[in-house]
């Protein structure tokens, strides 16, 4: 790990992603570097002895329809793993949330398949995630050109400012909005992100969001990396990643699964 040293982002991008819980960074991936990763994530998704990773539903299940997701792929592929704990995305992440330090908590990638897909519904992500602390955030890379037809992703502007809402089970989802029922969020107009392959999105964990099923004819690829800043503790909820790792309750997140990727010390 490096600390960091120049400014990845302007103040206009870091303003808008506080403001709104969300944002869009173009070009995060030159093309050589599309070409790699789009490499690699194939060999990891499709060879599936020995992994350490975590697939999350078989071909055919009800979640596998809104996204075949692959878990720590970082495990499995040492390609991956450059990408996955890239100083130059943990960065963005630093600048954006003004945390003092930024820690892995898990990769995945992300395939919403063609032909029988599903939209991801509306939902947060924070309240998947073990933590106590809020502050986590994601970046969505996509591999794939992105929009209405193969699943880009909406977000509801400044949605992170409801605070933590019910889990949403995405395989036979709520209605989200259900939630903040005679709030400002409840008619608020989302905005679709529409990204180029090699562009991303950085969002805040408690931000609505929600992605289009895939109705063409051809996997729409991204990799997410989920990252929380240096500090966040374990709340003592059962998750995939920490179930097997013996975590005690308010221990922090850190050590050799959620490393330290980026510091401003």
């Amino acid at each position: 790990m490096t600390n960091a040293i120049q400014s990845l982002l302007t103040a206009e991008q870091c303003a808008f992603y506080q403001e709104n819980g969300f944002v869009q960074v173009d070009n995060v991936l030159n093309e050589q570097e599309l070409i790699e990763l789009r490499q690699y994530m194939e060999e990891v998704m499709i060879e599936d002895s020995g992994a350490l990773s975590l697939q999350t539903d078989k071909k055919g299940g009800s979640y596998y329809r809104v996204l075949n997701q692959r878990v720590n792929v970082w495990r499995d592929h040492g390609g991956m793993h450059k990408y996955s704990f890239n100083q130059r995305f943990a960065q963005m992440a630093l600048e954006l949330t003004g945390a003092s330090g930024i820690r892995l908590f898990h990769d995945h990638a992300l395939w919403k398949m063609p032909g029988d897909s599903k939209p991801t519904p509306w939902h947060q992500d924070y309240p998947y995630w073990p933590m106590t602390e809020q502050g986590a955030m994601s970046i969505w890379i996509a591999l794939d050109d992105v929009d209405e037809s193969n699943g880009c992703m909406m977000f509801v502007p400044k949605s992170q400012n409801a605070g933590k809402l019910n889990h949403i089970d995405l395989a036979n989802p709520q209605d989200l909005f259900e939630f903040v029922k005679g709030t400002d969020y409840e008619n608020a107009k989302p905005v679709k992100v529409s990204l180029k392959a090699g562009s991303c999105t950085f969002h805040n964990g408690l931000t609505f969001h929600y992605a289009h099923s895939n109705v063409t004819d051809k996997p729409r690829r991204a990799l997410a990396i989920i990252y929380m800043p240096d500090g966040t503790t374990f709340n003592g909820k059962k998750h995939a990643i920490t179930m097997d790792l013996n975590l005690q309750e308010n221990q922090p997140l850190a050590g050799r699964m959620f490393p330290l990727l980026a510091s401003r010390s």
